[in-house]
């Protein structure tokens, strides 16, 4: 055996040996790229049924939107009666009330202040100013 044939031989040896040292690693990456498939595998199968149940939860949520926008809708329908009849309780009642206020207070202080005079006492209120 020649040099050349020698350094052939080592050169085919190392060339074993790198190839054994890198088929490890490529074996448990295969492993892993099964393990993987595998878990993405079940993952499709249970997504069927989690979005059939949102699909049914939001049927339903859409459902009670509907109820509550007809709430909302009766609500609104309220306030606006309300809102008329207190106007129309303002313009009947309101001006006679507010006027009928103001002439029993009026009455009442005049009352006082005849009576106070009356009693020889000063008559608290306002004073007013004389004209020259």
């Amino acid at each position: 055996m020649s040099a050349g044939q020698i350094a052939a031989l080592i050169a085919a040896g190392a060339f074993v040996v790198l190839v054994v040292l890198l088929a490890i690693p490529l074996l448990k990456l295969g492993r892993t790229l099964d393990e993987a498939t595998i878990a993405l595998r079940k993952a499709h199968e249970n997504t069927d049924p989690l979005l059939n149940g949102a699909n049914q939860t939001l049927t339903h949520v859409n459902t009670q939107l509907e109820r509550v926008d007809g709430i909302t809708a009766n609500a609104q329908a309220v306030t606006g009666n309300v809102s008329a009849l207190s106007s129309v309780f303002t313009a009947t009642l309101g001006g006679p009330l507010v006027k009928t206020a103001a002439l029993s207070y009026g009455i009442s202080k005049a009352v006082k202040a005849r009576r106070a005079k009356a009693n020889g006492k000063p008559v608290r209120g306002r004073k007013r100013s004389k004209k020259a």
